[in-house]
């Protein structure tokens, strides 16, 4: 019996490996060979580094500028696109939970539509919407394109703090800190959101993603986000386009490892905090 568990056990770490080391390849050779065409020449096959040189010393051409820009309103798009889905959602998933069961599946309804809708089909609706906030309410800055975005990471980010709601006893927490003279503001924010981190930090990291690979939205109504610059760099220098696209999609993984890093080097604060203490005689 020993031997078939240790057999069992070794072809589950074989399988493991093996599924690790395809998808390894799966995701790591098109950036090998997008770093390869950002160092070769195409014609000649020579082997240079001017694409990434030029990021050192930029020329008149004003790439840079138009990448600085694209990058800045993409990481601030994603800020605000996280801070307002999750504060509509998390709040209204917890108040139907709570006071308006019957309106789940309405909700839910609502929250996954966005996937059934092509992104081209929400810019030809919400372009006349644009065209009034741009003139009558608000400029037309690119940030504004963060309210649009929140209906298309909608989906996402209901499904993570679902899972996360779900995993947890919501109304018996509520209730016990209610009965404590908590308002729900402290339900809410000192009880629910410390005990759902994981999932709000899995949507966090979805929407951060989606925000700065979003391309169709900014193109259809003429803004300048990270795509958008990538685009227009590519259609001048392609190698550039490449190297510039290696860059942020690098500094883009290390912002998600280091948020990862916090996120888990906080609940390993909290663990120790909140582990029992014993006593010996």
């Amino acid at each position: 019996m020993a031997g078939v568990n240790a057999r069992a056990k070794s072809g589950a770490k074989t399988f493991r490996v093996v599924v690790i080391a395809l998808a390894s390849v799966y995701f790591l050779l098109p950036l090998v060979s997008l770093a390869d065409f950002s160092v070769r020449f195409p014609l000649t096959g020579k082997v240079d580094a001017n694409a990434w040189l030029a990021l050192i010393a930029p020329d008149d051409s004003g790439r840079l500028d138009l990448l600085r820009e694209g990058l800045f309103n993409s990481l601030v798009m994603a800020v605000m696109t996280v801070v307002l889905a999750i504060g509509i959602l998390l709040p209204t998933m917890m108040l139907v939970r709570l006071r308006l069961p019957k309106l789940s599946r309405i909700v839910e309804f609502i929250c996954l539509l966005p996937l059934t809708i092509p992104a081209v089909v929400l810019v030809v609706g919400l372009a006349p919407i644009y065209a009034v906030i741009s003139t009558k309410i608000l400029d037309a800055n690119t940030i504004w394109l963060a309210f649009a975005y929140v209906i298309l990471v909608l989906p996402f980010v209901y499904r993570s703090l679902d899972a996360g709601l779900r995993s947890i006893d919501l109304k018996t927490l509520s209730e016990t800190t209610r009965s404590f003279g908590g308002s729900w503001w402290t339900v809410l924010w000192r009880v629910i959101v410390p005990n759902v981190r994981s999932a709000i930090v899995s949507a966090c990291f979805i929407t951060i993603a989606v925000v700065l690979g979003e391309f169709t939205f900014a193109r259809m109504l003429a803004r300048t986000n990270l795509q958008t610059s990538l685009f227009q760099i590519n259609l001048s220098d392609g190698q550039v386009a490449a190297a510039v696209s290696l860059l942020c999609l690098g500094l883009t993984t290390l912002l998600l490892v280091a948020l990862d890093l916090i996120v888990g080097l906080g609940e390993r604060r909290r663990a120790r905090t909140l582990a029992p203490v014993t006593v010996e005689d």
